[in-house]
């Protein structure tokens, strides 16, 4: 339901007439490729954007370009807060919910770790686990793509990279279904208390780095320094934190969507296998396709951002798979073209908080898709299985597979 009205700041004050207004929520669970449907309708009646009437209410930036621009001014876009319903929320992520300039200092840690160089001398293990784990059901005929593969491949790379051990996984993939996977369950208490848990356990990690040093990044982090300082336990917790989510929940959530295009459409997956060396444009087409990070960002003053009349303390949603599928940015934004050229996507977001793994990501996802091909070149979707998404940061909550 879309109207115009006058709205309110976060405060309740008036803060003009002819805005136009709409009751638009991500949250929910709808079918596969419900959000993004979502998210290009919103695009096509609200262009350049729209105050949400939802809970406290918020802005929704739906221009591709406005979506770009705000994603590059952190001075008026703060970081600070990542929920459109809490402007001050009761925890930090670093360096996520950082501005410039101690978020850049933390990224001067962090970038030498996630550079194109490192990643490419990864390779190799990457590949050998990503083999290792199709191995392991190949034979079977089916398989839960995202429980048996999808978390379990770059969650493993990932907590090699912290230096720790891999019989901890399964407790990470409860942890993180209850901080990223569970918007609107509750009033946040679930997702507060797992990510307590995360730290408590990272806190007993470096307690034991500490004592007994290792080639990890979690042993890494203790020789930071910060204007000569070294770093507070408490935010080197939040930074693990940060790790956490990143590394267990975003390339699974892509490798689920890639794998359901390649199911659902035979000649690209005939071209897949047929065309090995066309797997690294496909990856950027499919994060482009199916970008999923709807990129949430505080009002910092009072502004008019492109005639939208933002206050301080307002929350704003700048989509990216609304900017990725817009049509002023992308001819026939809504077709996989797996050799589209160019393909100037943002799904790594942009900015100073562009992805800091993106290089790992693409690795991670290039390989997947070459070596499962080898091993399991022709399958499709189990018909007794509904695809479906949850909200927030949405994605693909199961995805059954089979072949002969």
């Amino acid at each position: 339901m879309s109207s115009t009205n006058d709205t309110t700041d976060s405060e309740g004050a008036t803060v003009g007439t002819a805005v136009p207004t709409t009751e638009f929520d991500h949250r929910g669970t709808l079918p596969v490729l419900g959000h993004i449907r979502q998210f290009m309708e919103l695009q096509q009646q609200h262009r350049p954007w729209v105050r949400s009437t939802v809970g406290r209410g918020f802005w929704v930036v739906t221009d591709g370009e406005m979506i770009r621009e705000g994603l590059q001014d952190p001075g008026l876009f703060s970081s600070s807060s990542v929920d459109l319903q809490d402007p001050d929320p009761p925890y930090l992520w670093i360096p996520e919910m950082l501005d410039p300039p101690i978020h850049t200092k933390w990224r001067q840690f962090l970038a030498p770790e996630f550079a194109p160089k490192p990643m490419t001398n990864l390779e190799p293990h990457v590949r050998a686990r990503c083999v290792e784990m199709i191995e392991r059901f190949a034979d079977s005929g089916r398989c839960d793509f995202l429980n048996d593969f999808a978390y379990r491949y770059p969650t493993s790379i990932f907590m090699e990279l912290m230096g720790l051990p891999l019989d901890g996984l399964e407790q990470f993939l409860v942890w993180e279904d209850d901080i990223l996977h569970n918007p609107g369950v509750d009033d946040g208490t679930r997702a507060l208390n797992a990510m307590m848990a995360v730290q408590d356990h990272f806190r007993e990690i470096y307690a034991e780095r500490r004592e007994h040093p290792q080639d990890d990044l979690v042993t890494l982090s203790l020789s930071w320094r910060i204007d000569g300082e070294p770093i507070p336990e408490s935010d080197l917790l939040a930074w693990c934190l940060l790790m956490f989510m990143a590394g267990l929940d975003t390339v699974a959530i892509q490798l689920a969507y890639s794998f359901w295009h390649l199911a659902t459409h035979d000649a690209d997956r005939a071209r897949i296998v047929a065309q090995p060396e066309l797997v690294p444009s496909a990856v950027e087409e499919f994060l482009r396709a199916y970008s999923f990070v709807p990129t949430q960002r505080k009002v910092m003053r009072d502004a008019d951002f492109h005639g939208c009349p933002m206050k301080a303390g307002d929350m704003a949603l700048f989509p990216i798979p609304a900017a990725c599928r817009d049509p002023k940015l992308f001819d026939d934004p809504d077709e996989v073209i797996l050799d589209r050229q160019p393909n100037n996507h943002f799904a790594f977001g942009a900015g100073p908080h562009r992805c800091l793994g993106s290089h790992l990501a693409r690795r991670e996802l290039t390989i997947a898709i070459e070596e499962w091909h080898k091993l399991i070149p022709d399958y499709r979707l189990d018909p007794d299985v509904d695809v479906v998404e949850h909200g927030g940061m949405f994605g693909i909550d199961h995805l059954a597979l089979s072949w002969d």
